[in-house]
């Protein structure tokens, strides 16, 4: 970094948006990621060690990809030097890729180079990167809110360690807001601000996981109330204004949380897709995990409308996998598409009702398996009576022969029974035609 950059930064840091001014400056501030930062991994060894390969930080807004780069430029005996991807062009590229050769062939130093939101550069932006990147001359660090192999070259993600980030949780943003206002420094210490317990949850449940957010609210808040009785009083009603999010009644470990996940699912149960749609922009707006709601679809997907509609499985499986690519906001309107087809799809749980009546039997009855259906395939087996008398069905006219699969206890069982809706009409005439 050099002298002007180190300017720049040294003021931001003293007068930029509370956000900027809290930034942690060493990894034992720094809040969330244990998965790829806590003690042990190989990511908090690389820095300590100051041995860092090129890699690219994933992961929603906020959650501190750009912050874990500059704690890495502070601890670096190699030169550390920035691009942002909305700006840069080929020139810039070029430009840095010079004083890194410059840095390495003078000074015997290499360059890491950070490049924010690198997805927003093209191919031949991300190209004229990667024999630098593949000889050593800079060690590249991409942030990027999108899924990198998607967006990135795969010849750099080859070159390169994938680290997701994942959303801050509500306790360590808490602690963050907590921090900033007793921070003397570079926080709120230094003024007497009182915020209520109601207000500072709010700020912290509707932030979504993005510490900047939190931040940029609770400085809202700070510097757009006026002082009584030399004081700054944060309440409820400032909190929602600062964060931009009514209040909902939603616990998340609480009643409401299940009693909001159950009326969308018997919703979708229901066959009301208007009904189904307004709880799932309920438990979005309230922050659930959209992994949790697309588990949900899927279970109503099997549950409920089972073989009346076998496409609605797919439909929610992928939805749960498309999720998991897209991420956030977008990922909504792929839960919606998802909740909306499962929601008016024919219904059936005929195959629910199957499995819970078949595990009764199982508990109830003998398990054991009639000696022709037995595995007759090893030698020996015919000798034993194994496999002896099996009917192949594929012998047989309509590739169907009657003879009992079950244990002999309950050879008459009827598990499954399926009904007239949707495409299990179909199974139903089906088995019908088979056995008549």
């Amino acid at each position: 970094m050099n002298m002007f950059e180190m300017q720049y930064e040294n003021f931001i840091e003293k007068n930029g948006p509370l956000a900027q001014r809290m930034r942690p400056k060493s990894l034992s501030d720094f809040v969330g990621q244990d998965h790829i930062i806590g003690e042990g991994k190989i990511l908090s060894r690389a820095i300590a060690a100051d041995k860092l390969s090129s890699a690219i930080f994933y992961g929603p807004p906020g959650t501190g990809k750009t912050t874990l780069a500059r704690i890495i430029a502070e601890n670096t005996h190699n030169n550390f030097t920035t691009l942002s991807a909305v700006t840069a062009g080929i020139k810039d590229i070029k430009g840095k890729i010079k004083n890194a050769v410059d840095e390495l062939s003078i000074y015997n130093k290499r360059t890491i180079l950070f490049i924010d939101e690198i997805h927003r550069f093209n191919k031949a932006q991300q190209d004229a990167l990667l024999p630098y990147v593949e000889n050593g001359t800079v060690i590249l660090i991409g942030a990027t809110t999108e899924n990198p192999y998607f967006e990135v070259n795969s010849a750099l993600i080859s070159r390169s360690l994938i680290f997701e980030f994942k959303k801050i949780s509500d306790e360590d943003i808490k602690k963050v807001v907590t921090r900033a206002l007793k921070d003397t420094d570079r926080g709120y210490g230094a003024k007497n601000i009182e915020i209520d317990e109601d207000a500072l949850n709010h700020i912290v449940e509707n932030s979504n996981g993005d510490i900047r957010k939190a931040l940029n609210a609770l400085e809202l808040g700070v510097e757009t109330t006026k002082e009584t009785n030399n004081k700054i009083k944060i309440d409820l009603n400032t909190a929602v204004e600062c964060i931009q999010k009514k209040k909902l009644n939603y616990d998340k470990n609480g009643d409401n949380h299940y009693d909001t996940i159950s009326a969308f699912i018997k919703s979708m149960r229901g066959t009301d897709p208007d009904a189904a749609v307004f709880w799932l922009a309920k438990m979005i707006k309230s922050g659930e995990d959209p992994k949790f709601i697309a588990r949900r679809i899927i279970i109503c997907a099997s549950e409920d409308v089972g073989n009346a509609d076998p496409r609605a499985l797919e439909v929610a499986v992928n939805a749960f996998k498309a999720v998991e690519i897209v991420g956030f906001p977008e990922g909504r309107i792929i839960l919606a598409q998802a909740a909306i087809y499962v929601a008016c799809a024919p219904k059936s749980n005929a195959s629910y009702l199957a499995i819970e009546k078949a595990m009764d039997a199982v508990e109830k009855n003998s398990l054991k398996v009639p000696i022709y259906l037995m595995d007759g395939s090893y030698k020996g087996a015919e000798k034993l009576g194994r496999g002896v008398g099996y009917k192949y069905p594929h012998d047989y006219d309509k590739f169907y022969v009657k003879q009992n699969y079950l244990p002999e206890t309950l050879k008459d069982a009827n598990f499954y029974k399926p009904k007239e809706s949707g495409y299990e009409g179909r199974i139903k005439k089906f088995l019908k035609y088979l056995k008549n």
